[in-house]
């Protein structure tokens, strides 16, 4: 080989090293900002979308004008299960939570994890639709024992619901309302209650909604 060929094909191989080199920083860097992003708005525990997706979806649907219900539910005596079996065994009871979740058909358009072991459900639907999720949820959480990395436990929950009242409302007001709702639930005993506005106490409503 010449050496004038020669030192064209060292040309050409060190810039399509050089190409690949950089293909491969790029890959790298668009999976770590996929990856980034998914964090940012799904629980790591779970899998399900996060408090903050699932108010970007519950803003969408209210600016969208279209009839709008949120279900929140928490799991009965959850800090037992922690304290008794551990955090692994109630990692693995939410995740299990979470599947169950899932599988509500539509109008749920959205299962999330808010925190701790209190879950949202986001419905595109009338009070009957929101309703219907919402006794859903109960159902499939209670209907049988739920399996998990050290045997089964059988798992009951309190459900609240709220459907949107006027064209106005706000994330913070109709969560507000689906909150004050599944504590009332709680503490009457009652396996799933709808917020009222003349019935249901706001005053027990933990204010930890923030937008």
């Amino acid at each position: 080989m010449s050496p004038t060929l020669h030192a064209i094909v060292t040309t050409v191989g060190g810039i399509l090293a050089g190409l690949a080199l950089a293909g491969a920083v790029l890959w790298r860097q668009h999976q770590a900002l996929a990856t980034a992003r998914y964090e940012a708005t799904h629980d790591e525990v779970t899998g399900l979308p996060n408090r903050r997706l699932f108010l970007t979806r519950l803003r969408a649907a209210l600016a969208g004008n279209t009839p709008v219900g949120v279900v929140l539910l928490d799991l009965n005596e959850f800090k037992t299960v922690n304290d008794t079996l551990g955090h692994d065994t109630g990692n693995d009871l939410l995740d299990q939570i979470g599947r169950l979740l899932t599988r509500i058909p539509a109008p749920v358009q959205v299962a999330a994890r808010l925190s701790g072991d209190e879950f949202a459900l986001l419905v595109l639907g009338d009070r009957d639709d929101t309703a219907a999720a919402a006794h859903a949820a109960w159902e499939v959480i209670g209907a049988e024992p739920v399996r998990v990395v050290n045997g089964t436990l059988q798992v009951a929950a309190s459900v609240g619901y709220s459907h949107i009242h006027a064209s106005f409302a706000s994330p913070r007001q109709l969560l507000a309302q689906a909150d004050a709702a599944m504590y009332e639930a709680k503490r009457t005993g009652s396996s799933v209650c709808e917020y009222l506005p003349h019935r249901t106490p706001t005053a027990r409503s933990r204010d930890r909604h923030h937008y």
